[in-house]
């Protein structure tokens, strides 16, 4: 069985900001990574949940979050499983998703055009977004 097809259900995905999303410019905000945001809107029209999974705390999540805003991407959660929980923000912890995707992956992380195909086998990333990146 190929492990792709237990991707038909809806996912919760875990999302790193800083050389994920972003270039790594920690602390400030890096230059969009080429498809980033256009790959996570794609999922989550898709239905899958996404969490901003980051080690930013404090206002430099805040500015990560209204960063994200304000290119289209609200999410369902801010470095916790669920919008009402509550813990302290300085804390690190681990996220419970059905997959990670960040920058200090074994191999590091792929093209978001790759993170796409992975996780939606069913389709491609459409030509006309491809295009727009920059980095084509």
């Amino acid at each position: 069985m190929d492990f792709r097809t237990s991707f038909r259900r809806s996912l919760i995905i875990a999302v790193d900001f800083d050389g994920t999303i972003v270039e790594h410019r920690y602390p400030s905000i890096g230059r969009v990574r080429p498809l980033a945001f256009e790959t996570l809107s794609k999922l989550q029209a898709k239905g899958h949940r996404l969490i901003l999974w980051s080690h930013r705390a404090g206002q430099k999540l805040d500015d990560a979050v209204t960063f994200c805003l304000s290119n289209g991407i609200e999410f369902y959660a801010v470095n916790k499983n669920y919008p009402e929980e509550v813990w302290d923000e300085n804390d690190s912890r681990k996220i419970l998703a059905d997959i990670y995707i960040d920058d200090r992956n074994l191999g590091g992380v792929p093209s978001w055009e790759e993170i796409y195909k992975v996780i939606c086998p069913e389709e491609e990333m459409p030509q006309e977004i491809i295009k727009k990146s920059w980095w084509k």
